[in-house]
């Protein structure tokens, strides 16, 4: 789908009025072309009016630094990751932006919230869209503002498990494992976002020819990366300590259980040997012809069974 934004004469960004009929000019007046899962018409399209190809789902994915961001004659070309949820999993999805003559192009293969949040705010905020790198940047901003509010998510999430790892209950807790496996996932695709939007907007700086209020711009959102880096370490941090308690708790627990096997075993131990003897078939064995043999024998292995028990009890090994 192709979505055509330009701006009218309040200084509100909203979609062209021509964009239904995919006329070429819109396309050449228009401050923003948005392309999510593009057909071959319209990508024939773009490349007649703009005489660039667009780049395929393989080129967007590239992690190489050179085909992630790079200039040519057609322009700017930077490729960014993008945090959002798909079917309550959190995914990192590249959109692929283009700056041409004065024009921002994105191309995508999914819909993200970070671009409706976009649409959103220019249509209610006249002038937060003037240019083409001022678009770019306002979605930079929006995707640092949600990889900041995940991270709080998450951090809110480690201290729910944290409290029900640590404190003292019966609850088993190999639950808490797969939540911190989870927080764990999404913690490091906030990273990989963060610092892959650190070196989209330091390539932006050096080459994207900015003016000073756009530079200074994208030089307060890399500080608020800087700033987010390590409250992103220390979450990691958190999440190891976390995941090393439950699994210390989970060998404990473990432990008493091969411990309550290992004393119940040496209990019994006395008490076999005894029946054992007693139960030998041998024709001379003197208890054979004595009355009081039986009892004399239940009352060993008893006695055998309780010493080691209450001795194990007085060592405070139970």
């Amino acid at each position: 789908m192709l979505t055509i934004y330009e701006l009218n004469k309040e200084n509100y960004l909203i979609p062209s009025q021509a964009q239904d009929n995919l006329k070429l000019h819109a396309l050449s007046n228009a401050l923003w072309l948005d392309l999510v899962d593009p057909t071959e018409e319209e990508r024939a399209l773009m490349e007649t009016q703009h005489r660039l190809p667009l780049p395929e789902t393989e080129d967007v994915e590239e992690i190489e630094a050179s085909a992630r961001s790079y200039q040519d004659e057609a322009g700017l070309h930077i490729h960014s990751l993008f945090l959002h949820t798909v079917e309550d999993r959190r995914r990192n999805s590249s959109v692929a932006f283009t700056l041409h003559e004065g024009q921002l192009i994105t191309l995508r293969e999914r819909e993200i919230p970070a671009f409706r949040l976009m649409r959103m705010r220019a249509k209610r905020q006249p002038g937060m869209a003037l240019d083409a790198v001022s678009i770019l940047l306002a979605l930079f901003e929006i995707k640092i503002d949600d990889l900041a509010d995940t991270l709080e998510e998450v951090y809110t999430g480690l201290e729910r498990t944290s409290n029900h790892v640590l404190e003292e209950n019966d609850d088993p807790i190999e639950s808490d494992i797969d939540e911190l496996a989870m927080h764990e996932d999404t913690n490091g695709k906030v990273r990989l976002c963060l610092l892959d939007t650190q070196r989209a907007l330091t390539f932006l700086l050096r080459h994207g020819k900015l003016s000073a209020d756009h530079a200074e711009t994208a030089r307060e959102l890399l500080r608020d990366i800087e700033s987010l880096l390590p409250h992103n370490s220390f979450v990691f941090d958190k999440i190891n300590f976390l995941m090393n308690a439950a699994m210390g708790f989970i060998s404990i627990e473990q432990n008493k259980i091969i411990k309550i096997f290992s004393i119940a075993a040496v209990v019994f131990l006395p008490p076999t040997m005894i029946a054992s003897i007693y139960g030998m078939n041998f024709a001379l064995m003197p208890e054979l012809n004595w009355g009081l043999g039986y009892p004399w024998a239940l009352g060993l292995m008893a006695l055998s069974g309780v010493t080691p028990y209450l001795l194990f009890k007085r060592k405070g090994w139970l």
